[in-house]
């Protein structure tokens, strides 16, 4: 985790460094806003890293000896074949599009969104691929 961490710490500098030129050459108050919040952002990501990497295990990657076999070979099981996800977001489309246009819109989408998780969830208990 601590090259992670240095890669978010790098981040964040980055982009404070070019808030300020940014905010000095544009007088533009939105984007230097805009551009220390970013800043501020690899500023949390990078040093919650670096907090968690002192109680983590020292994981392969992190050590220069570390080999490849080292590693945790199952990362979890990821579905290649499911079309779930696919209604799940076009769910989540038409629910933020009800905010936008038509309140009727919002409720259609908690519908198909309630059902999309459901079946997503319920993927390997029923059906051709039941265990």
């Amino acid at each position: 985790m601590k090259i992670e961490s240095a890669l978010f710490t790098a981040f964040a500098v980055f982009y404070l460094l070019l808030t300020a030129i940014y905010g000095y050459f544009s007088r533009d108050i939105v984007g230097t806003v805009l551009l220390l919040f970013l800043g501020g952002l690899g500023l949390i990501a990078g040093f919650y890293l670096r907090y968690t990497s002192k109680a983590v295990y020292p994981r392969p990657e992190d050590r220069l000896d570390g080999e490849v076999h080292e590693a945790d070979p199952e990362y979890g099981f990821f579905s290649p074949h499911s079309w779930w996800p696919l209604a799940v977001g076009f769910s989540v489309f038409l629910f933020a599009l009800g905010f936008i246009f038509a309140a009727w819109l919002v409720f259609f989408g908690t519908i198909m969104l309630l059902a999309s998780v459901s079946g997503w969830l319920f993927e390997y208990y029923v059906g051709e691929h039941a265990h």
